[in-house]
């Protein structure tokens, strides 16, 4: 059984960015698991697993400029769909 259905990845590309505070942001505020949020203050690579991959993704853009976004619904792909 999956929990959270979909799998989100991107990369955050800013100024003044802070892994740390985005870390204690997600696990305040999004329900979801195995969270992979890695970089420096200028790139942040974000790797997430969630139901509302939207609310990632309006928060991530808060942070900066958002790209190579992925969203997949690993449900999809357990039954040996597309994604």
């Amino acid at each position: 059984m999956i929990e959270f259905r979909f799998d989100v990845q991107l990369l955050i590309e800013g100024e003044n960015l802070d892994e740390d505070v985005a870390i204690e942001y997600f696990t305040a505020n999004f329900k979801g698991d195995s969270l992979l949020l890695v970089g420096d203050d200028t790139l942040l690579k974000v790797h997430y697993h969630t139901n509302e991959p939207w609310q990632v993704l309006e928060y991530c853009a808060s942070l900066g400029d958002i790209h190579d976004i992925i969203v997949e619904n690993m449900i999809r792909q357990a039954d040996g769909l597309q994604g």
